[in-house]
């Protein structure tokens, strides 16, 4: 049962908010030069006012309805030196998942009737599942509020252009805004928070978040915990098939302290790979069924690559 609440545990913290990622090409040169003016122009209109580009991606992202394009994929987790391989169905009920492999090799048939017995009592127990979709949409919601922050939580500044997944990108530089009042404890953190964010030209949506805490900053006055400069948080997102847009990595770099005398120390990336479509009336059952079709999930473990 303990296997059953850590799996559950590490299910919930899979973010599947889609957070965060080309341009046509000419060959006759009197078409190149204006279309070439009116790129500039636009570049300049970024230029002068980053932040309304800004605003326009994060609004973009929290119009995104996960629950009508279901996928299945892959996803590759180190954390505190653990490293699992886990295949993720999203359904209209929540994500499911099913371990497959550890430190990179499938899992032996002990492990393996584990999972499969895991899943069997989740498919029996409605209750079960409906409890792990509620908490991962306060997760959602939460990641969402923190999103609705990102315009008005610092100052950005144009730096270029860059090749991202999906073709150009905006690349802008961020620093935090010393007249931000954050709403709540969470949204403290950007005060001491400044990086990069990368835009993608075509689809105005978020491809990386970049960020490394350049002061310490404090929870609850400091009482409820600190996290310590120097840590970094890196986001990466990119258009897996018909503008569905997916986070393909996250990387966790942050220590600190809790109610000022336990150490914190998150040190976890997670890659996921291998995206394919699910119907979008697929239900955490039908998920179950689909994660037990694959008898072992040696195919799954052998890659796990971008």
């Amino acid at each position: 049962m303990d296997d059953g609440k850590q799996a559950m545990r590490d299910e919930r913290r899979i973010h599947r908010q889609s957070w965060l990622l080309g341009v046509a090409s000419f060959a006759i040169l009197t078409l190149v030069f204006p279309v070439y003016a009116a790129l500039a122009q636009s570049d300049e209109d970024i230029a002068r006012d980053p932040v309304a580009l800004v605003r326009r991606a994060a609004q973009n992202e929290l119009k995104t309805d996960h629950g009508n394009h279901p996928y299945r994929y892959q996803l590759h987790k180190v954390d505190d030196n653990k490293v699992t391989t886990k295949e993720i169905v999203e359904t209209k009920d929540g994500e499911v998942a099913r371990l497959v492999a550890q430190n990179d090799k499938p899992l032996d048939p002990q492990a393996q009737q584990a999972e499969i017995d895991r899943l069997n009592n989740l498919e029996a127990h409605p209750e079960l599942q409906a409890h792990r979709h509620k908490k991962e949409q306060e997760d959602s919601n939460r990641a969402n509020e923190m999103l609705r922050l990102l315009p008005d939580a610092f100052l950005y500044k144009y730096e270029s252009m860059v090749n991202g997944p999906n073709g150009p990108c905006y690349r802008l530089s961020f620093q935090p805004n010393p007249s931000f009042d954050p709403p709540d404890r969470e949204a403290q953190v950007y005060h001491g928070m400044a990086g990069e964010l990368w835009i993608d030209r075509e689809q105005e949506r978020m491809v990386k978040l970049d960020a490394h805490l350049i002061a310490d900053v404090d929870f609850g006055w400091g009482i409820l915990g600190r996290l310590y400069k120097g840590g970094s948080i890196l986001v990466e997102q990119a258009d897996v098939g018909e503008h569905h847009w997916e986070t393909t990595r996250m990387k966790l770099s942050l220590t600190g302290k809790a109610l000022m005398i336990k150490p914190l120390s998150f040190q976890t990336t997670e890659d996921a790979s291998h995206f394919e479509p699910v119907p979008p009336e697929t239900g955490y059952q039908n998920a179950i069924k689909m994660l037990l079709s694959n008898p072992d999930g040696a195919q799954v473990a052998e890659g796990h690559g971008r």
